[in-house]
């Protein structure tokens, strides 16, 4: 099974908090030392120690400066570093390519070409030494899978080398583009450009805590020390677990409603379909005052996200609209042909694992056959269900169904 890292990052993250958690959750620290080494750059020095973030126990990674290298960098020096260091080359890509898309980020905030940036925070030794060492902890421990919670990017404003600043910054606002944000807990950057470039680089998908094994939790300390909240990253490290199908992290968008004439939810299903909806749903329940009321709950992918949301603010009477990310597990379907009074009639396949399979006739073509026959629907269904048992070659191992749409 593959190896899995989860970032949790309910307080954010930077590089040193990464740092910190890829050795508390087990990388030896004289190998992420050793490795780093291998820059061949001199004046600074790796450290260790536990501490304490609110109620939590954990490693905080500082990387001390001896002497001189405080100088921001450029993109083209850290690309000379890195090709004249010992790294693997697998560290040394994966590593130039955080540095591409925080310079891409810091050139759309401040208005100038990547090649011209100069990095301030975040190109000076400790921040390089971070984020490589980062890149170098994931290829150490043998992680060939990463994904990430939503990301905390803090409240309030900081202070940076062009003045004071909203949070999140504005290098943090353009590399959060397609990642899930919010902002909760002590008014203060807890994302930090470094990062969130090195999460964005990484990691291959962002939602809850997906299935996995895990065999070691880490906790990694940022320098901020707040008040009843703890300021770390946790790191979930195990295997993904052995599933039947593929998981997939969608939205559910869900909205109560009590007084819309029934009439239009046709309208509004079609609506939502034709935005991108994967499926939708209405549900009685009952409402404040005794009112009679429904459900409308719908799931989508995040790109379509907004475009239902628009349609359920026109076309129904919801004032407000509930959205979470969730995450569905998908059998791999396909689909089989049969012939009824004629006309051909999809099958609709899907594996469940060890030879099993679920079979279910596609209901609207059964309803076409149905009209042009003049026979009853529930008797296409049938047909079509029983002639694709007797199909030559047809699996003996199944589960069959006569549903709808799912």
């Amino acid at each position: 099974m593959a190896k899995h890292l989860h970032f949790d990052c309910f307080s954010g993250i930077s590089g040193d908090m990464t740092l910190g958690a890829l050795v508390d959750a087990g990388l030896p620290f004289k190998d992420l030392a050793r490795g780093l080494a291998s820059l061949k750059i001199d004046g600074y020095r790796l450290a260790r120690k536990r501490v304490e973030r609110g109620a939590i126990t954990a490693t905080k990674v500082d990387v001390l400066i001896d002497k001189g290298l405080r100088a921001p960098l450029t993109l083209t020096q850290i690309a000379r570093i890195l090709l004249k260091s010992g790294l693997p080359p697998v560290v040394k890509e994966r590593s130039q390519a955080v540095f591409d898309v925080l310079a891409d980020a810091e050139g759309k905030a401040h208005g100038v070409e990547p090649s011209h940036v100069h990095f301030h925070e975040v190109g000076v030794i400790d921040s390089f030494v971070d984020v490589v060492g980062g890149i170098l902890g994931l290829h150490l421990l043998d992680i060939q899978r990463v994904t990430a919670s939503a990301v905390n990017v803090g409240s309030g404003m900081l202070q940076s080398a062009h003045g004071a600043l909203p949070v999140p910054g504005p290098a943090v606002a353009a590399l959060a583009v397609g990642v899930p944000i919010y902002a909760r807990g002590p008014e203060r950057e807890l994302t930090t450009p470094t990062g969130m470039a090195l999460l964005k680089t990484v990691a291959a998908e962002f939602g809850g805590l997906p299935s996995m094994q895990v065999r070691r939790v880490g906790y990694g300390a940022g320098t901020a020390d707040p008040a009843q909240w703890a300021n770390v990253l946790r790191v979930f490290i195990g295997e993904e677990a052995d599933l039947v199908g593929t998981v997939e992290t969608v939205v559910e968008l869900e909205t109560n409603l009590d007084d819309m004439n029934p009439q239009v939810y046709e309208t509004v299903f079609g609506k939502v379909f034709a935005a991108g909806a994967l499926d939708a749903t209405l549900a009685p329940v009952m409402m404040k005052k005794g009112r009679p009321g429904n459900v409308l709950s719908i799931l989508a992918p995040r790109a379509q996200a907004e475009a239902i949301l628009a349609v359920l603010f026109a076309d129904t009477t919801a004032l407000g609209v509930r959205t979470r990310e969730v995450q569905r597990h998908v059998l791999p379907r396909r689909f089989a042909s049969v012939r009824v009074n004629g006309k051909d009639v999809r099958i609709k396949l899907a594996d469940i694992g060890r030879g099993q399979t679920k079979a279910a006739p596609e209901y609207e073509d059964c309803k076409r056959v149905a009209e042009q026959s003049g026979r009853p629907v529930k008797d296409v269904l049938h047909d079509a269900l029983l002639a694709y048992r007797q199909a030559p070659g047809a699996s003996r191992t199944r589960t069959e169904r006569t549903r709808g749409r799912r």
